[in-house]
This record gives C-alpha cells, structure tokens and sequence, in this order.
C-alpha cells in the first residue's frame, strides 16, 4: 500500500474488531455513493468474504466492491443537529411513523475558545509593534468594512465544523432530511411571561422557553445550595410580594427545599449568614450568557447553510427538544438532544456510543516558533516520508524495545524515527518503514464514550401534548 495515497485496508488488519466497536457501520458502493448502513456483524460477513473493504476508519465506513445504488433498496436516514457553543450533537436515525430509533450520534467539541484568544494575542502583538516604534505599520481598521452577515472567527468556526460533519454524513448515508433548533428561546416571552394575546404562549409549551433559558444560564442547579439532579423550581429573587417583577433578570432556580424555605423572604435576608452566596447570585443575575449569545448569533447562520445543501429542513425549538425528553424520559445530553429536535410522537432506541470528535486544527501556517532564547527555526515542510503528524498509522516492529504491534497518532521527526501516540502509552524512536498509514489526519481527535441508557416511551404524542 502506498504511503502517501493509501488504499482502504482488507478485513485482515484489525478491521472486524473496529466494526464491532460501532452501533452502526456506514456503507458506500463501488463509486462512493450512500447505501443503507448496516449492522456490525453484517459488517464483518462482509470484510470476511472480501466483499467490501475498510473505506475509512473512523467513523466506520466500508465500501462494496459489488454494488451500486441502483441495485440495492435505500430507505433513507435523517439528521438532527442540536447546535451549541462548545458542544453540538448530531445524530443519525430512522423515521417510522414519526416514531424515531437512533443509529449513530456524535458530538462535536468546538475550539471557538481557542480562536478567541489566539485573535486576541494576535491584536496585541500588531498593538505593540506600532507602539514600539519598531517600524511604522498604518492602522487599517478605518477603512475596512464588514459584509452582511459576518461573523467572528470564532463564531464562524462553529457553523463551519457543524456544516463539516453534516456534508461528511451525507457523504457516507443517504441522508433525506435534516432537523435543526433554530431557536433556543423566545425573547419576547422572557421579557414579559404575562404577554397576552399570543396564542402559543397559552399552549402546550408555554413555561418550558423560560425555564430553559434559566437552566442554560444557571447551570442546571440550585443557585442557593448547588444541587444538582433534583426537580428546580423558577424562584423569584425579590419575591413578587415585596415589589419583584417577572422579568428574567429576576428569576433563578432553586430546589424545592431552598424555594419553601426562602418563602417570601428578601434574597438578604435569606442568606445574611452566606454572603458569598449572595454575591454570588446578584452578580450572576445581571450576567449577560456569553455561550447562549454565541448560539443565537450562529443558529441562523447554521439554518441557512443547511438550507443551501438542497436537502428538506425542519426547525424546532430549545423548549419543543425539551418537552419531547420529558415525553420520552430521557436524560440532557448533546446527541440525546439532537435525536429529540423537532415533531415525534416517540424513541424507539439510541446508540449505545457517542463518537466524540474534538477539533484540534491542522496545525499552523508558521514555520518558526518562539522560546525564551529567540526564534527556533521549524521543517520547511509538514509531510516526512510520507507521513504528517496526526496521522493513524499501524506500526509493526519485529525488535527491539518497541516491538510489538502499535496502532494511534503519529508524530513525524525529521530523522525517520516517529513517535506513536496508542490508547495506553506513547511509543518512542519507531522507525518509519515500520509503519504503515490507516488514515490521514483531518484536523480531528476521536474517542468514544458511553451513552446515557434511558427506557424510551412510545405512548406521547409531542404533535398534542399536554399542560404540564
């Protein structure tokens, strides 16, 4: 196989194991077009017989080396995605009569944080080369102008690894549909809850917007004693009876024993032997949420970019994503939300795995790097012997200390003599015609975690519900 474009691997080289590892294997035809996917030991009847071969690794992906589209029959999958600020869940599932059961989910962990502050340093770099009189640079930022709908960095780059992920899935499922919450709250409800005339907010739905605003900015837990996993009530901080008004700057949660034992009772005066806490609470309570308006200000950038995929697009709700959980009894998490986004009247079943796909960047464009005695000259290029760090590679070393079979990243060295990063250890000084590349790195770090099991109920029906 060649280093520098490689072949999908056989069955012979661990690939059984790795489809076993799956809830759900994708697969493609003999030109790379969607099939249905299957299951895992469909999976490995088929790398076995030599009918189809490793397409890609992770996700799981084979490719028939005897089908096509036009000979197979192709139900169709759908997305959902529940986008986030540092995290946004997508996941993979079947339709039956509005009744959904889950195949694959994946959470995708944004690096926007990191952005932020390498634009932040980079400003303050060109700050102090005009202030040092080191040469003279002109300020430009007079005579830019910026286009309809830009966004920062960092803000961009959350639209862009979402769009990513849900052109790489239409790649490899045939993918019928998308779900997507275009909107987390209605900000018209938070201001004024006792807003008349608005039909909805005398619905079914009505109290799940603002609650899921004040889950989102008090993090999920009392705001007086901090406990988390019990029932929150929506407290008042100055009550209503001593002059406090229903506008969200004056709401929080607290637990059912804080919220009868606070009453009626000024905030002050309920924690006069805590102030910390109470500091604590008027300051968080004029906050503004950094991570909420960061989702509001892409979602519908987001909504726009899977609109121009051409594919039929349903949006939703924060509150509907929330009423449908509680229908269906299962608990807050990012993938679990995305199988919930939008119109069902059930969850059949959910993946068992999350694949976590963090995104770490193809390095930098600099070729030099910096340390405390001056500049440390980097290679000219990134690629040795066929090789980029970051890479999955399968290293075989017959001697030596590192002998033995050794499957992760790699890290290139100039001098031939790689280091393999594995699940356990870090492998030292293997030479590179001991190696061989499984699959090119994309700017991705994958792990897998379990997911939280739930017992889905299939009696609601989210189309009708009921008051709370």
């Amino acid at each position: 196989m060649s280093r520098r474009h490689p072949e999908p691997a056989s069955a012979g080289t661990g690939a059984g194991r790795e489809a076993h590892t799956h809830p759900v294997v994708f697969v493609v035809d003999r030109h790379h077009r969607p099939l249905q996917p299957c299951t895992p030991a469909r999976a490995r009847k088929l790398l076995a017989s030599g009918r189809a071969v490793v397409h890609r690794r992770t996700p799981f992906v084979i490719r028939l080396k005897d089908r096509e589209v036009a000979d197979s029959q192709v139900d169709g999958v759908e997305l959902g995605v529940d986008p986030g600020s540092k995290f946004t869940g997508i996941a993979v599932f079947r339709t039956d009569n509005t009744v959904r059961a889950g195949l694959f989910a994946i959470e995708v962990r944004h690096r926007g944080g990191q952005i932020r502050d390498k634009l932040t340093a980079r400003a303050a770099f060109r700050r102090g080369r005009r202030s040092r009189n080191l040469r003279y640079r002109a300020p430009r930022f007079l005579n830019r102008r910026k286009p309809d709908g830009w966004l920062a960095p960092s803000l961009r780059h959350r639209v862009d690894n979402t769009m990513s992920w849900v052109q790489r899935l239409c790649r490899w499922a045939p993918v019928t549909g998308l779900h997507v919450e275009r909107v987390a709250f209605d900000t018209q409800l938070l201001q004024n809850p006792n807003i008349a005339g608005v039909e909805y907010q005398h619905g079914t739905l009505h109290g799940y917007e603002v609650f899921e605003y004040l889950l989102a900015k008090w993090g999920r837990e009392c705001a007086y004693c901090g406990a988390t996993g019990v029932p929150l009530n929506i407290d008042h901080i100055v009550p209503r009876s001593r002059g406090g008004s229903d506008r969200v700057s004056n709401l929080t949660l607290a637990c059912v024993a804080c919220n009868q034992a606070k009453d009626a009772a000024p905030v002050d005066v309920f924690l006069a032997d805590r102030p910390a806490v109470l500091a604590r609470i008027q300051r968080q309570a004029k906050l503004p949420l950094r991570d909420a308006a960061a989702v509001s200000a892409t979602r519908r950038a987001l909504w726009q970019a899977l609109a121009a995929t051409g594919l039929p697009v349903e949006v939703g709700t924060g509150g509907r994503t929330k009423w449908n959980r509680h229908q269906t009894g299962a608990p807050k998490t990012h993938t679990l939300d995305a199988l919930h986004v939008g119109l069902l009247a059930g969850v059949r079943s959910c993946p068992r795995q999350v694949l976590v796909a963090t995104a770490t960047g193809r390095g930098s464009y600099a070729r030099t790097r910096c340390d405390r005695y001056g500049r440390l000259r980097m290679p000219k290029s990134k690629t040795v012997r066929g090789f980029q760090t970051g890479d999955l590679v399968h290293a075989v070393v017959p001697a030596g200390k590192n002998k033995g079979r050794h499957t992760g990243r790699v890290a290139v060295r100039t001098t031939g003599r790689f280091n393999i990063r594995t699940s356990h250890t870090l492998m030292q000084g293997i030479h590179h015609r001991h190696v061989r590349l499984l699959q090119r790195a994309d700017g991705w770090a994958y792990t897998r975690e379990e997911e939280r099991r739930f017992l889905p109920t299939l009696n609601g029906r989210v189309s009708t519900p009921q008051r709370r």
